[in-house]
């Protein structure tokens, strides 16, 4: 073990576009979401490995020399981007899943685990510490919440394992790592995220990763250089709904009505595009009206075409309608079917605007953050970046 103790954050994720017609091979934007995923990792010297994770109230706790067993007559492949069957059924014997299991505590329990000891696996001796995870994220919402953790995840655990660096100096408040460390901290992740998913795209881990904005486009990932923060409202309507079954109700779609619905992927994608252009030119020119009305267009023809989709959902069409009432324009975010929702907002736009909007929503029973989308990715924090109420709660267990 280097540092005996470390603070590490990494954003959740939107999807500005693309959502759903990525899945037909057209181009999506992902964005990070600046609602934050916090991790404190401390050595100790009591022989044990602990995990708390407060946001689903699960507490656990093994003896180093029992996970050590696990390891006997297996040797971690770190060149291997594929998860090693072996060691994660050990893992759930260990923990006695239920084949089939894919509960939250589970899998975020089992996705620690599957880290801590791939990465320690060479280790003589398995490393005594404790782990808190705390996340503004709400879990099971779509915004990335089980990458930003993986993300955290391992970037601790390289860290302690002085696999990669702690960049962090005197009198910085955060640091950044490589990009060769990032490359790694994103693999690891992947794994993380397979564990918990199954078959992730690798888009959320990346975005949790590097931060900004992502291009995605038939299985590649290319992060846009020099783009612009934005201000938004999230909305999460709290309606849920199954990603599984509005993917396929989009396919069936698209199969059933072939010529009506392949113009409308093609228009999604160019609105995909279209942004991404805005975006650059945001960053070269400065931010202006122009540009802010042009965002705003886009974000009004893509939720039409999410609707005409099938992916909308009443929720939804009250979001809009809301905050269009007051002059700011919205639309879904990821699967649709309630879920979350994102505002943007202008750098003019007032806070009282932005107050009755949200005291509107709030009304309709949904909840609300003012956050901003581009933000950075994984950090690594000295204790006194972050704020006193969260690190009253990683410092609390």
């Amino acid at each position: 073990m280097h540092a005996r103790e470390r603070y590490i954050s990494a954003p959740g994720k939107s999807i500005l576009h693309g959502e759903h017609a990525v899945v037909h091979g057209k181009v999506a934007l992902a964005v990070s979401l600046n609602l934050r995923t916090y991790l404190r990792l401390q050595a100790t010297s009591a022989g044990k490995v602990c995990v708390n994770l407060p946001n689903i109230d699960t507490f656990l706790s093994w003896d180093i020399t029992a996970l050590k067993s696990l390891l006997s007559g297996w040797k971690a492949d770190c060149s291997s981007s594929e998860l090693d069957s072996n060691l994660v059924k050990r893992l759930r014997e260990f923990m006695a899943i239920t084949d089939g299991s894919t509960d939250t505590r589970s899998m975020a329990v089992l996705a620690f685990l599957y880290i801590y000891l791939s990465v320690f696996a060479d280790a003589e001796v398995l490393p005594s510490l404790s782990v808190c995870v705390w996340s503004e994220l709400p879990t099971g919402a779509g915004l990335g919440s089980s990458a930003a953790f993986s993300v955290c995840l391992s970037a601790a655990l390289l860290s302690a394992r002085g696999t990669i660096s702690t960049p962090l100096i005197q009198q910085q408040n955060t640091a950044r790592w490589s990009d060769a460390e990032l490359e790694l901290i994103n693999k690891w992740a992947f794994q993380g995220e397979k564990i918990i998913h199954g078959n992730p795209s690798g888009v959320d881990n990346a975005v949790s990763t590097w931060g900004g904005v992502l291009r995605y486009h038939a299985g590649m990932i290319t992060p846009l250089s020099r783009v612009p923060t934005l201000r938004i409202l999230l909305t999460n309507t709290k309606v849920p709904r199954s990603t599984k079954v509005l993917v396929s109700g989009v396919k069936d779609k698209i199969n059933k009505y072939p010529s009506v619905m392949t113009p409308v992927l093609d228009s999604v994608d160019a609105v995909s595009q279209a942004c991404e252009q805005t975006l650059a030119d945001m960053a070269t020119e400065g931010a202006s009206t122009k540009h802010y009305n042009i965002l705003e267009d886009l974000i009004d023809i893509n939720q039409h075409h999410l609707n005409v989709m099938g992916v909308g959902h009443s929720s939804l069409d009250t979001l809009c309608r809301v905050t269009l009432a007051h002059g700011l324009h919205s639309k879904l975010t990821g699967a649709g079917g309630g879920g979350c929702g994102i505002t943007l907002l202008r750098p003019e736009t007032e806070p009282s605007v932005v107050q009755a909007a949200v005291q509107e929503l709030k009304e309709a029973g949904f909840e609300c953050w003012e956050t901003s989308l581009g933000g950075p990715g994984v950090l690594l924090h000295s204790s006194n970046s972050i704020t006193q109420d969260t690190l009253s709660i990683l410092t609390s267990y």
